[in-house]
This record gives C-alpha cells, sequence and structure tokens, in this order.
C-alpha cells in the first residue's frame, strides 16, 4: 500500500472522514510550519502563537469531523484563513487601537474636530475610537484584514502580503479602499451627528 505522506490534502481528509486517525496526523504535520508561521508573524508572541496554532487546528479538526469542510483542494489556504481569523479576533477583543495614517500621514483621528477640552475632549476623543473601531468593522472582509495587520500588529505590506497570498500592490490596494471607505464614513458620521 502507497505511503500516507504520499497522498494529496483531500484524499488524506477523506481517509480522516473514514476513521483513519493517521491520515489527519500526517495532514497537520505537512502545514504546520506555515500556519504556526503566519499566526507568529501577525501576533509576534511565543506563547500566544503556540495557543492560537492549537486553537486553529482543533478548529480545523471539529470543522472535518462536523462534515463541514467544502474546501476540496484548498486545505492550506482555509486553514490559514481560519488561523488569521482566530488572531484577527483576539485584536479585537484587546481592543488595541491603531494609529491609521491618512494619505497625507495624519492620524486618522485628527480628521474628526473637537472643540471641547478637558474631561469633555477626553470623553469625545474615547467615543471617535469606538466608533472608529466599529467602522474598521464594517469594512469588507479583505480591507479590513489589512488594516487590523498594518495598524493592530504592526505588520509590514510584504508581510501582509504574505500572509494574505497576494501582492504587495494589493495589500496597498486594500489600504488605499480601507482608508477610503473610513473617510467616507467618518464625513457621513459628523453629518449625522451634525443634523441630530
Amino acid at each position: 500500500m502507497q505511503s500516507l505522506t504520499n497522498f494529496t490534502d483531500q484524499q488524506l481528509i477523506e481517509l480522516y472522514m473514514n476513521g483513519n486517525n493517521d491520515a489527519i496526523s500526517i495532514l497537520l504535520d505537512r502545514h504546520k510550519d506555515k500556519i504556526y508561521t503566519s499566526i507568529y508573524l501577525l501576533i509576534k508572541d511565543k506563547y500566544l502563537a503556540e495557543d492560537f496554532f492549537q486553537d486553529t487546528f482543533v478548529k480545523i479538526i471539529d470543522t472535518i469531523q462536523s462534515g463541514k469542510y467544502s474546501e476540496k483542494g484548498k486545505f492550506l489556504p482555509w486553514a490559514m484563513r481560519i488561523a488569521h481569523n482566530i488572531c484577527i479576533d483576539h485584536f479585537r477583543k484587546i481592543k488595541r487601537m491603531p494609529s491609521i495614517k491618512t494619505e497625507d500621514d495624519r492620524d486618522i483621528f485628527e480628521t474628526i474636530n473637537f472643540s471641547e477640552s478637558g474631561v469633555d475632549d477626553r470623553i469625545m476623543q474615547g467615543e471617535s475610537h469606538s466608533i472608529v473601531r466599529k467602522m474598521i468593522n464594517l469594512l469588507p472582509e479583505d480591507q479590513r484584514e489589512v488594516i487590523v495587520m498594518r495598524h493592530y500588529a504592526e505588520l509590514s505590506f510584504k508581510e501582509i502580503s504574505d500572509l494574505m497570498d497576494c501582492s504587495i500592490n494589493t495589500s496597498l490596494g486594500r489600504m488605499r479602499y480601507a482608508l477610503s471607505n473610513l473617510r467616507k464614513m467618518m464625513t457621513e458620521d459628523q453629518m449625522h451627528y451634525r443634523l441630530v
């Protein structure tokens, strides 16, 4: 019989779904370095990366066992998406506020004008940070991921393009669209508050 290491990802998944536990071990072992590295580059914390790596494989196994895996022939990109989503969820939970720069290199929060000072100013600024977080969550997934990776995880566009498996120009384009969309949302939001 042919060694399991020569089987394709899809064949290993099918074997695992039919009760061959060795198949999942070989599949996970085949891709563990790439998946762990992508998590570590995003998180930049060895212990958290190990936790998220384990979470990723638990989710992979649960999805396959439940019969919900449908990414035929695309196991690695699917597994990487799971890993990235776990990392992005982490950044959302810790609610670190990114320093998001506009095209003219100003912090995006400077585009929201505050006339009050002191305590009122700090309250307004805290509210604006919360509004921006909500706006980031409204962006399309590819734009939201670039914002999170660039400003929360502080990755370079080269690292982002490697993790998202796209060209640097594509990741730069997604960032431009994301910033443009955030500016539109902020303008609409400010107009809303002036009218209320």
